[in-house]
């Protein structure tokens, strides 16, 4: 570290690891689906776990055992969440423009009201309330796992951090069956893309945010976090409470108002 705070860090390859692997995930995938061989999506995907393990398992070694993350260089990675999540919600104002500038003066294509002619939306006060509900439960789970994390009592913080990945999971589940049973799909117009695209990147960030709970649920068996460096953690809380917000517009907007 030198003379200085901050944290230089060594030689990594991850970065090409990762970026060759979400380069062949990707293109993977569009080949699967017009028929290809699935091959380049599971190398795609087992890159992406391998960069994902051995990258967290450097940042770990790096915070808990070497103690290269110091007041400084926890500022600095507290004003990177931030700025992330403020892209986060920058990226889910695209759809909730894209959602309203069809919604709020339907063309003539769309039968001139909303839901379009020929969609039958989802009803808000079943699953998608249950939803709410499960996302809302697990914002005080994860905020109860914090507060005992504050205080020294690991077991609540596991009990509580667990009951949160387990709500998560079960969200899930729920929004995989309501997919499901769907009377309409992504192709059907602009009703069908916008729910889809919307609906579907919160799914991606609810499943990303199970999985970072994971790990800290995880480094908190292994005693990795302490009552004042805990970061990991906060990260991890501040991200769900983010997609808890991002749910609720979701469902007043597009669940709602929109049917």
């Amino acid at each position: 570290m030198g003379r200085n705070p901050f944290h230089l860090v060594e030689f990594s390859p991850w970065p090409l690891t990762g970026s060759m692997g979400a380069l062949f995930l990707t293109s993977g995938l569009v080949g699967w689906f017009h028929g290809y061989s699935i091959l380049g999506a599971v190398l795609g995907f087992v890159l992406v776990l391998m960069t994902m393990f051995q990258w967290w398992r450097d940042v770990i070694r790096e915070a808990t055992f070497q103690g290269c993350h110091t007041v400084q260089v926890s500022k600095g990675l507290r004003w990177g969440m931030i700025l992330f999540i403020l892209s986060e919600v920058l990226f889910f104002f695209a759809f909730f423009w894209a959602y309203f500038h069809s919604s709020l003066a339907p063309s003539l294509e769309l039968g001139s009201c909303w839901p379009p002619s020929g969609i039958t939306p989802l009803n808000p006060f079943e699953v998608p309330l249950l939803n709410t509900g499960v996302l809302l439960a697990s914002g005080v789970t994860v905020t109860w796992a914090h507060h005992g994390l504050m205080e020294g009592n690991r077991s609540e913080a596991i009990q509580g951090l667990f009951a949160t990945i387990a709500l998560g999971v079960y969200f899930t589940f729920l929004q995989a069956g309501e997919y499901h049973e769907a009377s309409f799909t992504i192709a059907d117009g602009a009703y069908g893309s916008s729910f889809f695209v919307a609906t579907g990147f919160h799914g991606l960030h609810v499943l990303i945010g199970t999985s970072f709970l994971g790990v800290c649920l995880g480094r908190l068996v292994l005693q990795h976090f302490s009552t004042g460096h805990h970061f990991g953690f906060e990260a991890a809380a501040w991200y769900w409470h983010f997609v808890d917000v991002v749910w609720l517009f979701l469902y007043l907007s597009i669940y709602w108002w929109g049917s």
